[in-house]
C-alpha cells in the first residue's frame, strides 16, 4: 500500500481507515490524506458486499419489470436522496433502449405526504401507510438504511412481509433487523454514513444498468453512453 507523506509528521497509511472498519479513528492532516484513507475505507466496504445478494436482487427487480409489478423505494436523510434517485435511474434508465417499462415510485418524494401522515398518523408509519395505499402482492419494496433500525423502514419491511410484497434491504453498521427482514439484504460492512451511502449510490446504479444492458444487443451497448 502506498504511503502519503506529510511534511513534519510521521507518514500516514490508508491502513488506519479500515482497521475494524471503522473510519476515521485518527485525525488527518490534509484533506487529500482524508481522501486516501476514505477511498481505501470505501474499497474495502465494497469488496464486503456478498455478489449472491446482488444478484438475487438483480432477479427480484428484472422479475417486477417483466411482470408489470410495482417496485417502491423508501429512505431517510441522505437514503431518501437514494431512494428518490433510484426512482429516476431505474424509471427512466432501464426503460432506455429496452424492451421494459418499469412502475418505480419513491416513498420519500411527496413532503406534503410524508408530513401529514407523521403529523396525524405516526413518523414510524410514514412508509408502511403508502404502501397500505398504493402497493400489491408480487409488488417489490426497496429500503434504504445505513443503521437499519429505523422504525419507519422496519415497519415497512415488517408490513410488506405480512402482504407478499418482496423486499431488498440496503444496510450497513451492523444490519439492524431491516437486513434480518428483507428477503434479500445487500449490507455493506463499514461504520461510517458517507462509505455506506456512497456504496449504496454505487449499488443501485449497478443494479439500474445491469438490468438496462441484459435487455440489449451487444452492438446497442457498445454504441450507448451509461
Amino acid at each position: 500500500m502506498s504511503i502519503v507523506q506529510d511534511s513534519g509528521r510521521q507518514p500516514e497509511t490508508a491502513d488506519h481507515a479500515y482497521i475494524g472498519r471503522a473510519f476515521p479513528e485518527v485525525p488527518y492532516s490534509a484533506a487529500a490524506f482524508y481522501f486516501e484513507a476514505y477511498a481505501a475505507s470505501s474499497a474495502l466496504a465494497g469488496s464486503s458486499i456478498e455478489p449472491a445478494a446482488l444478484d438475487k436482487a438483480a432477479g427480484i427487480l428484472v422479475d417486477a419489470y417483466q411482470i408489470g409489478a410495482s417496485v417502491f423505494a423508501c429512505g431517510n436523510g441522505g437514503s431518501a436522496a437514494i431512494a428518490n434517485h433510484l426512482q429516476c435511474d431505474h424509471l427512466k434508465g432501464v426503460r432506455t433502449a429496452t424492451d421494459l417499462v418499469p412502475r418505480v415510485v419513491s416513498l420519500s418524494t411527496s413532503i406534503e405526504l410524508i408530513t401529514a401522515i407523521a403529523n396525524d398518523v405516526d413518523y414510524a408509519e410514514i412508509f408502511s401507510y403508502q404502501l397500505q395505499s398504493q402497493s400489491s402482492p408480487g409488488d417489490v419494496l426497496v429500503a434504504v438504511s445505513s443503521s437499519g433500525r429505523s422504525p419507519n423502514i422496519v415497519r415497512a419491511l415488517q408490513w410488506s412481509r405480512e402482504h407478499d410484497v418482496r423486499t431488498i434491504a440496503l444496510t450497513g453498521f451492523t444490519g439492524g433487523e431491516a437486513a434480518k427482514i428483507a428477503d434479500v439484504a445487500i449490507h455493506v460492512r463499514a461504520a461510517n454514513y458517507g462509505v455506506i451511502e456512497d456504496l449504496h449510490q454505487a449499488v443501485m446504479h449497478a443494479l439500474a444498468q445491469f438490468i438496462r444492458q441484459s435487455r440489449m444487443t451487444a452492438d446497442t451497448i457498445s454504441s450507448t453512453t451509461f
